[in-house]
């Protein structure tokens, strides 16, 4: 016996429909994942020399804490599980261990420092895990044909100092240069971009160099070293222990140079106040976020969420920190990128989401600026502008500059 032509068309599309339900359903999973959770793993610096950044570490904690009150990732609660590894790259080498074959993370985040970075960067690609959002803006965290499970969430360290270059050819083309750097791959990287932006000049303009170990106690022999040399501009690429011993070192010596300072230490309260808020005056930086000491932004809408939220989820962290902004920043982008995975909640989905952003806009991007990734391009910040230090807060001026550098 048949059945009446109605009941069979509506018997099909109930055949139909049951066939594509698990299609439409269909969720993929690496270990982290499941329906109620994503577990992401970080190690930062609580305690050690570069302590000052562990600031950066509770807001994001703070952050998460928002999004999971919110209903979390498309559902799931995002288990952050943070390790200090005191910026000391085998308790890094150990603390990713563990978060990776012990814990089970779907993907580490913003694990902080150049070092400790590139202790576990093998590591990581061999063992297929993201590198998400590193915390550092060597070269070699942005070089996806080398290490594919790396992305970094900071300006490349040559770029930055390309804009620095320029700036100094534009406007003291006949200085006398001296540098202080961080013995590793965050100074290299910025005395390698300011040669490259320098070009020929480079040679007859720097004077004088001075490198220091992490592990040293202060850098007031470089300093003393550096001033002796008779340069009239300092190049100051140094993390924020040291930035403020320098600063506060050349003060005493009464060294008066134009002052350059790479922006990962231009934190007022954590460096610039401990060395002396009038030994920091007139020092030049570049940013690439709004600060939340200037008024210019006081009523600005991505401001007012990112101080609605320092009040109501990190009321102990200081709100005027950079550390703090970039913190928020980073916790956004996060989970900006796990929005956009969907239900596909695997390694090789995340670096696929992460890079192929179009033109996200964060909350404390400055005007005009803008977050897009492409396949040959993964660089998430890539965009400046000048800025100067007043003695309360730092001021900006000139234009948005974007550098064109790109790793080979």
């Amino acid at each position: 016996m048949s059945l009446p032509r109605t009941t069979a068309a509506a018997v099909a599309l109930l055949l139909g429909a049951a066939l594509m339900q698990p299609a439409l359903a269909e969720k993929k999973y690496d270990p982290g994942a499941t329906d109620t959770e994503i577990k992401v793993g970080q190690t930062m610096p609580m305690s050690g020399p570069a302590s000052a950044f562990g600031n950066i570490a509770k807001v994001e904690a703070a952050y998460i804490r928002m999004i999971n009150e919110q209903g979390g990732v498309n559902g799931r609660k995002i288990n952050l599980i943070q390790y200090d590894d005191a910026y000391s790259p085998p308790k890094t080498v150990e603390q990713v261990r563990k978060l990776v074959e012990s814990d089970e993370v779907l993907t580490t985040f913003q694990i902080i420092g150049t070092p400790p970075n590139a202790a576990v960067q093998k590591y990581l690609n061999a063992k297929k895990v993201p590198q998400l959002l590193a915390g550092s803006g060597a070269t070699r965290f942005t070089d996806p044909k080398n290490y594919p499970w790396t992305i970094s969430a900071n300006p490349s360290y040559q770029s930055e100092a390309h804009i620095y270059a320029r700036y100094i050819l534009a406007n003291h083309p006949n200085a006398k240069i001296a540098i202080l750097y961080q013995n590793d791959d965050l100074g290299k990287d910025y005395v390698k971009g300011l040669k490259e932006g320098l070009g020929a000049k480079a040679a007859g303009m720097i004077v004088a160099e001075a490198s220091y170990e992490l592990s040293d106690p202060t850098v007031d022999s470089q300093m003393v070293t550096l001033k002796a040399s008779g340069a009239d501009l300092f190049y100051n690429m140094s993390t924020p222990k040291f930035a403020a011993q320098s600063i506060r070192k050349a003060a005493e010596l009464g060294w008066k140079p134009v002052h350059i300072l790479e922006v990962n230490a231009t934190a007022v309260g954590q460096v610039l106040i401990p060395a002396g808020a009038e030994n920091a005056k007139d020092i030049i930086s570049v940013n690439y976020g709004k600060d939340p000491l200037d008024p210019q932004w006081a009523n600005d809408e991505g401001m007012k969420r990112y101080k609605a939220f320092m009040a109501k989820w990190a009321p102990n962290e200081d709100a005027n920190s950079g550390y703090a902004t970039y913190g928020y920043s980073t916790a956004a982008m996060l989970v900006h990128i796990l929005q956009r995975c969907g239900d596909e909640l695997t390694r090789a989905n995340i670096m696929k989401q992460a890079t192929s952003i179009t033109s996200y806009v964060p909350d404390l991007a400055l005007p005009g600026m803008s977050v897009t990734t492409t396949a040959d391009d993964w660089r998430i910040n890539k965009q400046f502008q000048m800025m100067k230090f007043d003695g309360q807060r730092w001021v900006l001026f000139g234009e948005i500059l974007t550098d064109d550098y790109k790793a080979d």
